[in-house]
């Protein structure tokens, strides 16, 4: 009998590269968790997904990183090369080349950490509070007169605002409220500084200025003392603190954010020359409008007269239609006479040739005269009726009835009628013709309005 027992064989589990490096992947994340990590950048890439890819290095050792674009979106800077920085990262390993990188979901400056965290507490409180909403943010004057300005009288930002408003707007008066913009205490003075500039209100707009630096020296301006003041000032405020990329709360309080002193002071004022080049246009263009409307009230003038008929003119019109109807009434009754003396002629002869009894002709020719007479009385007394119509029209049209419902014509010393504004002459005569006779006048001054 055989004792030996069959052992079973054991063959060691196959792994994959991928399955490999996604094991690790899954023990770095498991065993390292969130963390800050600080380092000095370097091989800064931004690629045009919007991802950020970087090396962070010391002086011994280096990894790789990379922060996606959800990510770079909530920073307010974008870190330099050779620049020390703290990442808040996630350690893994990108498994495609097996490299392990850090997955960065935060970075801020080194050394800032909690004075950064600082400023967005208060950032957030100041912005709960309201002091934020763009709806309490008050306009600037768009030509004042007067700007102050609250910084330090040493500071290089002062010089550079001074130039500006000296070569844009010469005629605005500056007052300088000094106050130190740098170290303990300083962001209590600014404070007061703008209350008192409040308080004494010679000024349109305020500026609160200073020139760049580190985080460490603009802190004064993440004061919430002075984020309060600048609330409370009843001046528009522009601050004009550091350069484009630094923020602070004061930036975000003040009415007006200038990206630097300079550019505060343009946004204060309108350039001068700018300003004399928009009034020249806007005198040219009303002068050229008011040519325009002249001309088309002149033009209107002109079609209206031509229309306008004379009554001395329609009268003499009507005058002359009365008079031929009058030698046309004439010629008509005149030759109806003749017409009817030649019949009566010719009847007369007729009833001397065939007149076998004298006295019935006789009565014959006392009937036609009779009826010659009837209708020569009624077609006068039509043509009268006319007449008589006619001389009424004209008696509406005569200038004299005009006269008598309180209307006069005035006419210049050689007897022309004035019809224009233009025509008075002044000194000067003129007659004037009203209904119960002529009066002479004499103007010594005259006020012209046109209508």
């Amino acid at each position: 009998m055989n004792n030996d027992i069959t052992r079973p064989q054991f063959t060691p589990t196959v792994m994959t590269v991928s399955e490999l490096n996604q094991s690790v992947s899954h023990l770095l994340e498991r065993s390292i968790p969130l963390c800050w990590i600080s380092g000095e950048i370097s091989n800064f890439t931004r690629a045009a997904s919007g991802h950020w890819y970087f090396t962070l290095k010391d002086a011994h050792a280096q990894v790789r990183a990379v922060m996606f674009k959800n990510r770079v979106s909530g920073l307010d800077f974008v870190p330099r090369e050779g620049e020390k920085i703290e990442v808040r990262a996630t350690v893994t390993l990108y498994a495609p080349r097996g490299d392990y990188q850090l997955n960065v979901e935060n970075v801020r400056r080194a050394g800032l950490g909690n004075l950064y965290e600082a400023f967005l507490q208060l950032k957030q409180k100041l912005s709960q509070a309201g002091l934020f909403d763009p709806s309490r943010k008050r306009p600037l004057p768009a030509f004042p007169s007067c700007i102050g300005i609250v910084t330090s009288p040493q500071a290089a930002a002062l010089r550079d605002i001074l130039i500006t408003l000296q070569r844009r707007a010469p005629q605005v008066r500056i007052i300088i409220y000094p106050t130190p913009v740098q170290g303990a205490g300083s962001a209590q003075k600014i404070a007061e500084m703008i209350a008192l500039a409040a308080a004494r209100n010679e000024c349109e707009v305020l500026i609160l200025s200073r020139g760049g630096g580190s985080m460490e020296d603009l802190w004064s301006f993440n004061d919430e003392q002075l984020a309060l003041a600048i609330s409370a000032c009843g001046i528009p405020v522009i601050a004009g603190v550091g350069h484009e990329t630094d923020f602070t709360i004061a930036d975000f309080v003040a009415d007006v954010r200038a990206p630097t002193p300079t550019a505060a002071a343009e946004i204060a004022v309108a350039a001068r020359a700018d300003l004399l080049q928009q009034l020249q246009s806007t005198t040219m263009h009303l002068q050229r409008n008011w040519r325009r409307q002249l001309d088309q009230v002149n033009q209107t003038l002109d079609q209206l007269s031509r229309r306008l008929v004379s009554p001395l003119s329609y009268m003499r019109s009507e005058r002359a239609k009365l008079e031929a109807l009058q030698l046309r009434l004439m010629h008509s009754v005149d030759r109806t006479r003749k017409q009817a003396h030649f019949q009566v002629e010719q009847l007369k002869q007729k009833l001397r040739n065939q007149s076998p009894r004298a006295d019935l002709k006789k009565h014959q020719l006392r009937q036609l005269s009779t009826r010659f007479q009837q209708e020569t009385h009624r077609h006068v007394q039509s043509r009268q009726q006319q007449l008589h119509h006619l001389q009424l029209q004209l008696e509406l049209l005569n200038p004299q009835r005009t006269l008598e419902r309180g209307y006069a014509i005035i006419m210049d010393p050689q007897g022309a009628i004035i019809r224009q504004a233009s025509q008075f002459k002044v000194p000067g005569h003129i007659n004037v013709k009203l209904a119960g006779g002529d009066i002479e006048l004499g103007i010594a001054s005259m006020q012209h309005k046109l209508t």
